[in-house]
């Protein structure tokens, strides 16, 4: 048997040492909020958080990650209600599709912890999961609403649709 310090918890599980991350969380822990997607670290769906890193846990051994660790899934980032990332992720409706952005939000959540005011390129850099849907321009504008506190829309962070609506 062996352990996982999981959202706060230390857990007992049983896998083959290669076994991906992933999969405990999903299988054994029941965490279905980080997704499987590309199986080779490409896409980020699977993203957690160990010890505040971004880490694709798709191909992650689980017998690499040591109990001293501390793993932090999309179901353990905010025990009072959203975090503030998901709240902007909704006030700017960020997801559409949603299967990307549990790994999107992880990271945007590692990004401010390490950057609280990123630029341009910082969250380029750091925003290197895929959404197929191509909510990029919104995912941007969210980091930097959070960036700016949270409680504002500055006007230079406001989407423009083309119907001439901003949000």
């Amino acid at each position: 048997m062996a352990k996982l310090n999981v959202n706060g918890a230390v857990r007992d599980f049983e896998a083959e040492a290669d076994t991906p991350l992933l999969w405990v969380l999903r299988e054994q822990f029941g965490l279905t909020g980080s997704k499987y997607g590309c199986g080779i670290a490409l896409c980020g769906a699977c993203t957690v958080l160990i010890d505040g890193v971004p880490t694709r846990s798709c191909v992650r051994p689980v017998a690499t990650v040591n109990v001293t660790e501390k793993i932090v899934t999309i179901e353990g980032l905010s025990s009072n209600g959203l975090h503030p990332v998901q709240k902007a992720w909704a006030a700017l409706d960020v997801p559409q599709c949603g299967f990307c952005q549990s790994g999107m939000i992880l990271a945007a959540v590692a990004l401010l912890n390490d950057k609280p005011n990123p630029t341009d390129a910082d969250i380029d850099a750091a925003m290197t999961n895929i959404c197929r849907c191509g909510t990029y321009n919104r995912v941007r504008a969210a980091i930097k609403v959070v960036a700016h506190g949270g409680d504002t829309k500055p006007a230079d962070l406001l989407i423009q649709h083309a119907d001439g609506s901003t949000t």
